[in-house]
């Protein structure tokens, strides 16, 4: 067949060398960007799984920078309290020589004082001037805010830790099923004495021995084991014509023990909770619910650690069994660790104030008290007092240290980790779908190639023919 107006071998060499020539565009695209899917048309699918793999990765990257700025967080805010517990120390120090009074003269324990001062004052500062990136640290405004707390019923509330989720405000309702107690003996013989006796008295400060008198009164022994409180630990209150031994702590961890020396005349004592005859009486720690959890209470302390709630509260001596309740309102350090932004990947977590007015409690007192001028100054001779208050604010500053180490160790760390692996896995998945294989794709731009010069050739060759027309012509 001889036609020259339709060259139909020639459009059939020309299709084929089109599609040959966008497959080889195509792999040399996917060689040149080392991508599979360049645009939507390349796979559609394979785009849309591919793009929410990103977008995962872009978020979980983000969540690991959000963990390391907390890191560096924690880290600052931990090194400036490494600072405070350093200075408690040396306050604590001071103290303890100013009470060597019989070593030292009233012109040195004022030189301690004023070193006292110095080191409170530059508590306060520390706690005003650490910030990261603008942000305070140690001036309470990281700390939870709470309202309607009855001050005469709970003695200090520390909110470690609280999740709002949608609402505007955490509940607490505290409710006391067993008070704290102290430990208790009750001496019930013959008053006054009709022999002299001699006891040793213990409790949780240590042991002294006490001589009582032929006659002596309920009073007499009263001031006797009074006046020996200090290095035992144990107080002692008329009752009736009774006489009760106490210590001054609460909860089981306070005891206190009355024996009669050995030879001594007897001398009988009973626990006032069960009205046996013994010679030893522990205290009872106070227990109850927080937001019906079961706590765990240790003298005045009821603590609760939920996924909802981290708290510890200091009962009141005056609450005994009865509930209370208020609110947590705001507050706290919210870190966000999740690539999603839900409660579920966010941590919350309280840090106090470590200014001089806020370390300590109302029942032992607070770090202001040690100053110049102060109910508990050296010039008091309060010592044990001051001493009591330095330790509780140790015990807090160090609490906190370790609550910060602990989110830092076992949740920022670990989220750290699990965050990278994570981001491997969906890489590693990313790149299968979106990624080009090389070694499938050079073999796709050899045959490519290959065609589209076989192709090019085979329209050379249909073109010619046409050529052949002529011979009829010119015959």
């Amino acid at each position: 067949m001889s036609r020259i107006t339709s060259n139909v071998p020639a459009v059939v060499a020309q299709r084929h060398l089109r599609v040959s020539q966008r497959d080889l565009g195509v792999s040399l695209e996917r060689l040149s960007s080392g991508l599979r899917i360049n645009r939507g048309s390349d796979d559609p699918a394979g785009l849309i799984v591919s793009e929410r793999l990103r977008a995962e990765i872009e978020g979980l990257g983000q969540a690991i920078k959000n963990s390391e700025r907390a890191i560096n967080v924690i880290a600052t805010t931990e090194g400036a309290l490494a600072e405070v517990n350093a200075l408690l120390k040396d306050v604590q120090a001071l103290i303890v020589e100013a009470a060597n009074e019989g070593a030292f003269s009233p012109e040195e324990v004022d030189a301690n004082q004023l070193q006292i001062d110095s080191a409170i004052e530059s508590i306060g500062r520390i706690a005003n001037v650490t910030t990261f990136a603008g942000r305070k640290l140690l001036d309470g405004s990281l700390d939870y805010i709470t309202s309607s707390v009855n001050s005469t019923l709970l003695a200090d509330v520390n909110v470690l830790g609280a999740k709002f989720g949608t609402r505007s405000f955490v509940p607490v309702e505290v409710q006391v099923t067993q008070s704290a107690q102290k430990a208790q003996l009750a001496y019930t013989g013959t008053v006054p004495l009709t022999n002299a006796v001699s006891i040793d008295v213990q409790g949780s400060e240590g042991i002294v021995t006490l001589s009582f008198p032929a006659s002596a009164t309920t009073s007499d022994m009263v001031g006797m084991v009074n006046n020996q409180t200090d290095a035992c630990g144990i107080s002692a209150r008329a009752s009736g014509t009774a006489m009760v031994f106490q210590s001054r702590g609460y909860g089981s961890q306070d005891f206190v023990r009355v024996d009669p020396v050995v030879g001594s005349a007897p001398f009988q004592v009973m626990d006032t909770k069960d009205s046996g005859t013994k010679t030893q009486a522990n205290g009872q720690d106070a227990l109850g619910t927080i937001n019906g959890y079961a706590t765990i209470g240790d003298g005045l302390t009821l603590g609760l650690d939920s996924f909802l709630l981290d708290i510890d509260l200091t009962l009141d001596e005056s609450l005994g069994i009865g509930s209370t309740t208020f609110e947590i309102t705001g507050g706290g350090s919210l870190f966000q660790l999740g690539p999603r932004v839900n409660t579920n990947q966010q941590e919350n977590i309280g840090v106090k104030a470590v200014h001089p007015n806020k370390l300590g409690n109302r029942l032992s007192g607070f770090l202001s008290y040690i100053t110049s001028g102060q109910s508990h100054a050296l010039r008091e001779r309060n010592f044990q007092g001051a001493s009591d208050i330095i330790n509780v604010a140790i015990d807090q500053v160090t609490t906190l240290r370790g609550r910060l180490g602990a989110f830092e160790r076992n949740t920022l760390n670990p989220n750290i980790n699990q965050l990278q692996i994570t981001i491997e896995n969906l890489t590693s998945s990313e790149s299968v779908i979106r990624d080009t294989d090389f070694a499938d794709e050079t073999t796709e731009l050899t045959r490519a190639q290959i065609l589209v010069q076989a192709g090019t050739s085979i329209l050379a060759i249909a073109n010619a023919q046409q050529q052949n027309v002529l011979s009829l012509l010119g015959g």
